[in-house]
């Protein structure tokens, strides 16, 4: 790969020297004012007479910056400019010294500099880079990002699969005073080019023939674009301002280091350097500014929090294959990556279709993570696998998932239970770990979306705890977490040191909104003042739209999300999640529910079965899943497809999933949360059919939408 012959070319670039602040109002400007710290309107206008640019301006632009100082001051918590700086919320609790994304990787280099840092394959094999040779391509590529025009506060937007490209052009971006935007591989043009228009983006990076394709059917209707970079195809045709990446890292050449330490030292922990867009299941994505103390902070304390190693103690070796355009992967993969010294090695492309578990059984992760879709996947894989085996195996398998169970939910035991328990582990989980390749694995993980019970107590019973983190793309992605010395079950932890949480409007069972405070919390959403306005309330706090509940040793269960309740046309609140959960707990060849009743009389239900994905696509094809044939068997079906279920409304299944819908409906709290109606859909939800997010979310307006027709006939008089 052309990344490892080019650090052995250009070697050591360990080069930089200290210059004062930029003057905030002429943020394009070479010159450097004296007042680098303003603390309110009028010093941020004080500043303008220390400039050796702005003072030659004259009153004229004094008063510009006087019509609204709001535009130039950061005593605010918040702003919609992505030009904009914020006050750091900084306490008693976190009273760390902010730095920028280059202090942070100069102080790794230090201590990490001869490890490895990045391994991908190549014709079989593993290649890598160390932190010196990774941070030398970092400025490489920020020079010819300098070269192509970017502008300070403008994007570089990437579009692909993780890669060491990915990651060497998003810290370049950052070097280069640029903000980078990650875009999802699986994202429309149309959905392309709304993140590249409102990001201004200058330049793209993106991986592949497939990607660039999308992005020249709505080049000419973007106006800040300059430079497209593909960094893994070869150009099949050619076009002005379209590079591959080895053209692209050329182009830097005559950009002197000074140059670049001049951009880089003029940047502040309270300025933007991210942007991560919402996936956009309740409306229009929203930019989530994150600024440098965002990132630095987030990536030293709450990981450390979660348990992770810095690299003189122990070095992490992770794998990278969750979309690095959601904020849980970016910070897991990227910044901790950097902070820590761990060495990040990359999946193949089709990761998600299968390959995985190969890259998983190579690499034996020292930590891993996994939103709760590649969990639920793994569990019934291995249940898959279990439907197949034996009389023995099945034998032998519930009884040490049983022993493993027991001992993670009722803490200690005898002597004697001990020793049965380890027995187990040695003859039959631990090959299923090994299995996994998570034999080494000393930490799990699972964020982005709530992780039901049947997941949860499945994984114990391998001997695999899943540590539960929480939080949003405006917190920076975790702000609570679970962790080896921070675990109580069913929960998502507690906040670290410097990050708070409080509750509001709670009801008489303790649920309450959850709110935020702390380092974590984002900038604002970029060119969304209102929205930004609403995210807030008066004191700064960050409200969620999540409810939950404190414990009181200040564990945080998450219980629902407010836009998700169901309101019924007789007024009750009805959190849909704890019902879905069920169903799929009581009928295990389901695999999705969804609770539908706003502002109806009674609550109905879809349900979809598990079915067989396609391995090229990874969409659901009509085959059902060794498990669902399994319960069809003894439900007394001959079906295989969910076709044959659907069509012919199978007598057995139809009425073994409705005794399993009365069970449920028979321990529920009144009969407003009663399933009343449901009804099986002929396919599966996927990201490609529209059901599901980028990172498996629900899409429940989508699917309202979708299946307009099967709602209204639930509830035709």
């Amino acid at each position: 790969m052309f990344l490892y012959s080019f650090v052995h070319k250009y070697g050591n670039c360990l080069t930089g020297q200290s210059w004062e602040g930029l003057c905030f109002p002429c943020e394009n400007s070479p010159e450097f004012c004296q007042f680098t710290s303003p603390r309110s309107s009028k010093e941020c206008i004080h500043t303008l007479a220390s400039c050796r640019v702005c003072k030659s301006q004259g009153e004229s632009l004094r008063q510009t910056f006087l019509v609204n100082p709001s535009d130039i001051c950061w005593e605010s918590l918040w702003t919609s400019f992505a030009d904009g700086r914020v006050r750091l919320r900084i306490d008693n609790s976190c009273p760390q010294t902010p730095i920028t994304v280059h202090q942070m990787f100069k102080e790794s280099l230090e201590k990490y500099g001869s490890l490895n840092a990045l391994a991908s394959k190549r014709n079989g094999k593993w290649e890598k880079i160390t932190f010196s040779e990774y941070y030398c391509l970092c400025r490489k590529v920020a020079k010819s990002f300098l070269k192509l025009g970017l502008e300070r506060f403008h994007s570089v937007a990437i579009l692909g699969f993780n890669s060491p490209e990915w990651f060497i052009s998003a810290v370049g971006a950052v070097f280069a005073g640029g903000i980078v935007t990650g875009i999802y591989a699986t994202n429309s043009p149309e959905a392309c080019y709304y993140m590249v228009h409102d990001s201004k983006t200058d330049i793209m990076v993106v991986e592949n023939q497939k990607q660039l394709d999308k992005i020249m059917q709505i080049w000419n209707r973007l106006p800040h674009l300059k430079a497209v970079v593909l960094y893994k195809d070869s150009i099949a045709e050619r076009h002005p301002n379209l590079y591959t990446m080895e053209e692209f890292l050329e182009l830097g050449g005559d950009v002197s280091d000074s140059t670049l330490d001049d951009i880089i030292n003029s940047q502040k922990p309270n300025q933007c350097c991210v942007l991560i867009y919402t996936s956009g299941t309740t409306g229009k994505p929203k930019g989530a500014m994150l600024s440098h103390d965002n990132i630095t902070w987030t990536s030293a304390h709450c990981s450390r929090a979660g348990g992770m190693q810095p690299a003189e103690v122990q070095q992490e070796s992770i794998v990278s294959y969750l979309p690095l355009s959601h904020v849980a992967a970016q910070m897991y993969d990227l910044w901790t990556g950097i902070k820590w010294g761990e060495q990040v090695y990359f999946a193949e492309p089709d990761a998600l279709k299968g390959s995985l578990i190969n890259t998983l059984k190579e690499v034996q992760p020292t930590s891993h993570m996994g939103v709760p879709r590649v969990w639920e996947k793994i569990m019934e894989k291995l249940q898959d696998a279990s439907a197949q085996s034996g009389f023995m195996k099945k034998k032998m398998l519930s009884w040490a998932m049983s022993l493993s169970l027991e001992r993670h939910l009722m803490g200690s035991n005898s002597g004697l239970q001990q020793l049965w328990t380890r027995l187990a582990d040695y003859l039959v989980l631990a090959k299923i770990r090994n299995a996994l390749g998570l034999s080494s694995c000393q930490k799990h993980f699972c964020g982005a979306a709530p992780l039901n019970r049947e997941t949860l107590d499945f994984f114990l019973g391998l001997n695999i705890t899943l540590y539960e983190a929480y939080g949003m793309s405006e917190t920076t992605g975790p702000h609570c977490l679970s962790g080896p010395c921070v675990y109580r079950q069913h929960s998502c932890g507690k906040p670290p040191p410097g990050c708070r949480v409080k509750l509001v409007d709670k009801d008489a069972e303790g649920n309450g909104e959850i709110c935020f405070w702390g380092r974590t919390v984002f900038m604002g959403y970029l060119n969304m003042e209102d929205r930004t306005k609403e995210t807030f309330d008066e004191e700064g706090w960050l409200h969620s739209g999540d409810l939950g509940k404190l414990d009181k040793d200040g564990f945080l269960y998450v219980t629902g999300r407010i836009k998700d309740l169901i309101i019924t046309a007789g007024g009750e609140n009805v959190p849909p999640i704890p019902i879905e959960d069920a169903v799929k707990k009581e009928l295990p060849i389901v695999s999705n529910a969804m609770v539908i009743g706003d502002k109806k009389k009674f609550l109905s239900m879809f349900l979809t079965l598990k079915s067989v994905l396609d391995p090229d696509t990874s969409d659901p094809t009509d085959i059902l899943t060794e498990q669902a044939r399994d319960f069809c068997q003894r439900s007394g079906s001959k079906a295989t497809r969910v076709s044959e279920i659907v069509a012919t409304r199978d007598q057995a299944i139809y009425r073994a999933i409705q005794e399993g819908i009365d069970r449920v409906n028979s321990t529920a709290t009144n009969r407003v949360h009663c399933i009343h109606k449901w009804i099986v859909l002929p396919r599966d939800f996927s990201i490609a059919g529209g059901e599901l997010g980028p990172t498996m979310k629900l899409k429940r307006l989508a699917v309202l939408e979708k299946y307009r027709n099967e709602v209204d006939s639930f509830y035709k008089e």
